[in-house]
This record gives structure tokens, sequence and C-alpha cells, in this order.
């Protein structure tokens, strides 16, 4: 017998508070988890064990919840117990609205303490500096290549990649005005003007681009003018109070872009191995005839993976280079601590940025 639309809801009720009362006996346990941390001194927040506890729920769930369900709503239930232990402090290129912003709610679920900041340089010095616990900077995008500044910070800053995380970027074109007419100038982070460019030249061909520090910073700048506009998230339209007047205007539909997670050392100590793991180094060769091919043979002896190699000039003034490898797995395995150790041996500079969880 099929129920009425009541009787669905009175029992929705009903699991709405079983579901109240156990999330409350787990809220419960996690403030004694918290009290045994700070007696032994260890870390609130652990990527590599919520990384497995999310893919064990997904891994055991009989559905109809799609595995990236599972993730949303576990990642905010983590997040709302950990910050009863402990609430973390996250900088990202601000202001508030920024893609940036999204993917530190992404990966650290929306309990936490904001700390925008006014470029990626500011990111780094507040984390460096103990302002913020972790940071959140973008490192690679799937239509423009790498962040280079993101790139040249990690090179000399004390911190360690302790996570990653990315999503599909949509950019959209807003304003004041709810059309895209008398529009005189359009704002928006460099990288997004670059990501929509033929967009532009179809669309607003005589309308002049201009950089902002950051997709959210050119809405700002765009609400205190009805004659400007800015490139920029739904956040950020709703952040400012702009019209959305023209939506998805990338010119990639699947661009994609990747964020760094980033802390001091002692803020997160070295992290195990999940099964689905990532390492970070910068490498430098001496300058001589297969010096770079030399790199790889390590690689490929011990049957190690690399998933990203990227080139920064070292600005030594003698065309020298750092290489940015990234190589699938954890130092704990040992073909990955045996590539690695002679892996260095090849290097001039070999500085490892960090090993941590795959993210999505």
């Amino acid at each position: 017998m099929a129920h009425t639309l009541p009787q669905l809801r009175t029992q929705i009720d009903a699991l709405d508070r079983e579901l109240l009362a156990l999330l409350n006996r787990r809220a419960g346990l996690a403030l004694e988890v918290g009290e045994i941390k700070r007696a032994e001194g260890s870390a609130v927040f652990r990527p590599d064990r919520e990384a497995q506890v999310i893919a064990g729920l997904q891994g055991a769930n009989p559905g109809p919840l799609k595995p990236p369900h599972i993730a949303v709503i576990w990642r905010e239930v983590m997040s709302a117990c950990r910050s009863l232990e402990a609430v973390q402090r996250v900088a990202f290129l601000g202001p508030a609205g920024t893609f940036s912003e999204q993917a530190a709610l992404q990966y650290f679920g929306s309990s936490l303490e904001r700390l925008p900041c006014v470029s990626i340089d500011e990111v780094f010095r507040a984390t460096a500096a103990g302002s913020a616990d972790f940071g959140v900077v973008p490192i690679e995008n799937s239509t423009e290549g790498v962040i280079s500044r993101s790139l040249d910070l990690l090179l000399n800053s004390p911190l360690q990649i302790v996570g990653e995380t990315s999503f599909l970027i949509r950019h959209n074109l807003m304003r004041l005005e709810p059309s895209n007419s008398g529009i005189e100038a359009v704002f928006a982070h460099p990288q997004a003007l670059a990501q929509c460019q033929d967009w532009l030249t179809t669309h607003l061909p005589h309308v002049e681009r201009r950089a902002a520090s950051s997709n959210a910073e050119g809405a700002r700048l765009a609400a205190g003018n009805p004659a400007w506009a800015a490139i920029a998230g739904e956040r950020a339209a709703s952040e400012f109070g702009l019209h959305i007047v023209s939506k998805a205007i990338q010119d990639d539909a699947f661009n994609r872009t990747r964020f760094a997670v980033v802390c001091l050392p002692q803020t997160l100590p070295s992290q195990p191995a999940t099964g689905k793991d990532c390492v970070s180094l910068i490498v430098s060769v001496p300058n001589k005839p297969g010096a770079v091919h030399d790199l790889l043979v390590p690689l490929k002896k011990h049957g190690v993976s690399m998933t990203r190699f990227e080139s920064r000039p070292a600005r030594s003034g003698q065309w020298e280079y750092f290489f940015y490898i990234d190589i699938a797995g954890h130092p704990s395995q040992p073909p990955v601590a045996a590539a690695l150790q002679e892996l260095q041996g090849l290097c001039a500079f070999y500085k490892q940025l960090g090993a941590y969880p795959s993210g999505d």
C-alpha cells in the first residue's frame, strides 16, 4: 500500500530526530578523541584518516545516495565534529566569494575560521607565520597550465603540501545591471580573462579587460560601478549583490583547477599511506647533456608513475631550471622509496614538498 505525503513526512521527521541523536553521539566521541589528541600533542586534522573514512563509507554504501553525496555529507559531519576539538584557521586568496574559498570549503567543510588574503604571497606569509593553520592556493588549471606564482613560492617556503582538491570552474559574467549591454570594462583575475578570451572577443569585442587580484575582487569593483562587469563564480555574485547576465562563459567546458593545501610541518606531521597518494618534489640537475632524461630513469626502473612534470627558470642567469614533479604513491612503499633515493642522488637540488592523499 502506497504511503501518503503526510505519512512520508512523518517518517522523515522521525528519521531526522534519530540522525540528530546519532550525530550528537558522534560529536561526543569526537570530543573524547580531542582530549586524547591534546594529551598526546597530536594533530586535530588528519586528511589521511578522513579520506579513509569517506572511502570506506562510499564502498559500503547500498544507495540510492551516490558516492559524491556521501563525500559531501560526511565532510560536513567531520568538519563540525572537528571544530568541537579546535577550529581550523584557513587562509585563501580573497575576498569572500573566490574559487579559492570554495576550494577551502570543499576540502575542510564549512566549520572553519576563514582568513581571506589579498594575494597568493599573503596566503603563504599568513600560514608560515602561524596566523592561519592551513593555506589553500591554486596550483594548476587545465586550460592555462600551472599557476606560476604558487610554484615559485613553494621553492623557498617552509610550508609543505598536505592535501589537494579540484573542481570544474564555471565562469559567469556579472554586474549591477540585469543585462550585458553598456559594459565599459570587465574585471577578473588574469587567469580567468585568459580562460574566457574567445567568449569575450565574440560577445564583448570592444570592452576593456582589466586584471584584478582575484575574481571576487573584480566582482567587488563591479559592484561599485554599473558600467563595469566581472567574471567570477556564483558565490561572488551572491556576496556582492550582482546579476549573473551570462552563465558559463569559459572557453573550455571542462575547465578545471587544482588547489594545494599547505601548512607548516609541525601543524601536521607526515601522513601514512592511504592507498591513493601523491608525492610532490622540486629538483634541479646539473646543466649537462642527458641530465633531464636521467631524472626519469629511477622512476621507470622501480615502476613508479609520474603524474606531473613542470619546469620553472632558476633565475640564475645560466639557463638553469627547477623541475616540479608529482609521482603516484607514498614514500613508505618500497618501490617509491627506492626511486626517490636514487633520484635524490642525481640532483643538484632536491626538496620534497609533501606526501599526501590524492585529491578529487
